[in-house]
């Protein structure tokens, strides 16, 4: 491998993305690569591995279709394997790029966990020549042993992949990789050129450029490649991509909150009836930081098996929340939700949820006269309308997106905008635009890709939208940037101001005078020079030294990722399944045993047990953005005591209905102690794969006579 022999001026290129078009089958000759793309791609054409650092909006995707196309023309049985992270990019390369350049040549597929192909993957990549799927979707199939769905990376001989600055730690990315690595270090061929693609790779946390420097090698040695970026022609990608006009709108801090300062009463007198360990010290209410305290004594209630501290922890976490919300949106919106989880409130099942309920029923009409005064409103939200209409009272053909933090936070500054006449009155045609999943508060891919189309079309001109907007979406040039509660990283802020690529575009932070959020977007700043500076330093690098580094690093992710697996499996080996038991982790009500979980079609981890039935209530339907091909799910599960969630049922079409169970909902009492886990992983026992004939046989016994 050789490294860069290219050189980046330090540089702080604003991301951005060019507007595409749809319609009938293009073909190569409709476009050409410009004189920067042509440069980036020199090596790639060499069959060389290469990392493209390119800005959003300097066409990255259509340099790596470029590189696709000689690739097969060039190759013997060539099959080129497209990457991304998120399952709408799926169809957007799909339709945007790959199958519009190379659909009229070659067959073109597209597999993602919303299509049916994913269950016989392997037969979909021997059939094709170019391929578009998921990270996990090509892992997932090189681990499976059923031959219609397995993949070896030997069957691919071009893996590109999108956002490749993701390629760490335990991403799918990285699990795919470090297989490669793996492979590529015992010599074993033949193994796909890789082609990595990234706007912002960022300087991992590093506050000096040694630091820097070293974060761009490790995602060089993750990708086995070196990276690259235009030398000779700047001048043409400063020109081709735009940079927004920043600006910070500051506000003072409100003189008075009444409703905060109430809040935070109340929270004291929930301090003094949890009892708090002597040894805990918490942090300011109404930070994160407090935020990250709760999380840490519910866990630790759990584990202690002291319910008054758990259950105190996740109601102070809730008004933290409530001061939170005030601070960044309407005070009217932080009573709402604490009103909105008071009115839900699950059964109560003891004197702690009693006086806790009774707390806020007690202060309920209080917090409310405090929230419904405009005397004390946010700040933050007329400096907010102010920089709204500055845009779009002044141009009704303005584009814009407000980036918010959380998705609780999209649906309220929604409601504000629908609720206030002068931003209505100025055109501004608002919705929400969040990430996919399943439950209420997401989005279905359908509602997702018709916000974005309605947003093409002119319909909506402003999105409110969460980090999902940051990066990869197919969305228009804004004229608008609002950057609103955030306190982000220099990859998200990069790729934010890359949203706000129209002529004459701004890019405005709104923010309290001396607040994290404004200290962040100037560290920011310093981070996406810091970033130029290490790339240009790596790319300067000799290539013998820079195999060496890469080398040593990739060795030593190999020798640490066998150590994580060693510790691992003597992890699960500390406890026997049956002297495991689950526990309710509201309730403490002992419902389960380890020896009853299975994992079923490798993801799912299931109870079987016939007993389980006798603790669960069924409740509504639960919903999920995606088909299965032996299952589909069933009603959601609840504890029968205290109406925790536990999961949902799994209607299978072979087997019936198991029940899938969400370790967060539970706490697992084990010989050395009551433990919580992150994932199952972490289980302290061995949990079994889900065996048909076991199943028949403990629970229709008769049916195998």
């Amino acid at each position: 491998m050789a490294s860069s022999c290219s050189q980046l001026r330090p540089s702080r290129f604003g991301p951005s993305l060019p507007t595409t078009t749809t319609g009938g089958q293009s073909r190569m000759e409709d476009f050409e690569l410009r004189s920067y793309q042509k440069e980036v791609v020199e090596r790639p054409l060499r069959g060389e591995n290469v990392i493209i650092w390119l800005p959003t909006g300097g066409g990255k995707t259509r340099a790596a279709v470029y590189v696709a196309k000689k690739h097969l023309e060039t190759r013997e049985r060539a099959r080129v394997l497209v990457l991304v992270n998120e399952i709408h990019l799926v169809n957007q390369h799909y339709e945007k790029e790959f199958s519009r350049f190379l659909g009229g040549d070659y067959t073109v597929s597209k597999v993602s966990g919303a299509t049916d192909e994913r269950h016989f993957f392997g037969l979909v990549v021997k059939k094709s020549n170019v391929i578009i799927c998921t990270a996990d979707i090509l892992h997932n199939c090189m681990m499976s042993k059923e031959e219609e769905r397995h993949v070896e990376l030997s069957d691919i001989t071009l893996l590109i992949i999108d956002e490749c600055h993701h390629t760490k730690k335990g991403t799918p990315y990285n699990k795919i990789m470090s297989v490669y690595v793996e492979k590529k270090l015992s010599g074993e061929q033949p193994l796909p050129q890789i082609l990595g693609l990234t706007a912002s790779p960022g300087a991992g946390k590093a506050k000096s450029q040694e630091k820097a420097v070293e974060h761009i090698l490790q995602i060089c040695a993750n990708l086995d490649s070196a990276i690259v970026s235009t030398k000779n022609y700047i001048p043409e990608l400063e020109e081709v991509v735009s940079r927004p006009k920043k600006e910070f709108n500051i506000v003072e801090k409100r003189p008075q909150d009444p409703f905060g300062d109430h809040v935070k009463s109340m929270m004291e007198r929930i301090h003094e009836f949890m009892n708090l360990p002597g040894d805990v010290r918490l942090r300011e209410c109404g930070t994160p930081e407090y935020e990250g305290d709760m999380v840490f004594l519910e866990k630790r209630g759990v584990e202690e098996g002291n319910r008054l501290l758990a259950q105190c922890a996740i109601h102070l976490r809730k008004y933290n929340d409530a001061l939170l919300i005030s601070d960044t949106l309407r005070t009217i919106d932080a009573y709402r939700s604490l009103d909105e989880y008071y009115t839900e409130f699950n059964t109560g099942i003891d004197g702690t949820d009693e006086s806790l309920v009774g707390l806020f029923q007690e202060n309920s009409q209080k917090l409310k006269k405090f929230a419904q005064d405009h005397h004390f409103e946010n700040p933050k939200m007329g400096e907010l309308k102010k920089v709204l209409l500055k845009q779009f009272a002044e141009d009704v053909s303005s584009r814009g997106i407000l980036f918010t933090k959380t998705r609780k936070s999209t649906h309220f500054l929604n409601d504000w905008i629908n609720e206030t006449p002068v931003l209505k009155q100025a055109g501004i045609k608002a919705a929400i635009l969040i990430g996919t999943g399943s439950g209420g508060t997401y989005m279905t891919q359908t509602e997702q890709m018709d916000t974005i189309h309605n947003f093409h079309q002119g319909t909506l001109n402003l999105l409110i939208s969460t980090s999902v907007a940051e990066e990869g979406l197919d969305i228009p040039e804004c004229n608008l940037v609002v950057r609103y509660g955030l306190i982000t990283n220099e990859i998200s802020h990069q790729q934010a101001i890359g949203r706000a690529r129209a002529k004459n575009s701004r890019y405005s932070v709104v923010a309290q005078a001396n607040s994290k959020e404004v200290h962040r977007e100037h560290h920011n700043e310093y981070l996406e020079g810091l970033t130029g500076e290490a790339v240009f330093f790596v790319q300067n690098i000799s290539d013998e030294e820079f195999r060496e580094k890469i080398t040593e690093l990739q060795k030593n992710a190999i020798t640490s990722m066998k150590m994580e697996e060693k510790y691992r499996a003597e992890k699960m080996s500390r406890c026997t399944p049956s002297s495991v038991k689950l526990l309710c982790r509201n309730c403490f009500k002992a419902v389960a045993l380890g020896s009853d979980i299975r994992l079923f079609d490798n993801a799912h981890y299931v109870n079987v047990s016939p007993d389980f039935k006798q603790n669960y209530s069924c409740g509504d339907q639960h919903a999920i953005d995606k088909t299965f091909k032996d299952w589909e799910p069933g009603c959601k599960i609840y504890c029968k005591k205290c109406n925790q969630d536990w999961g949902y049922e799994i209607k299978s079409k072979k087997i019936g209905t198991l029940l899938n169970l969400n370790k967060k909902s539970f706490a697992f009492d084990t010989p050395s102690g009551t433990k919580t886990l992150k994932t199952w992983k972490d289980a302290e026992f061995k949990v079994e794969d889900f065996s048909f004939e076991e199943y028949c046989r403990e629970n229709f016994p008769d049916f195998l006579d």
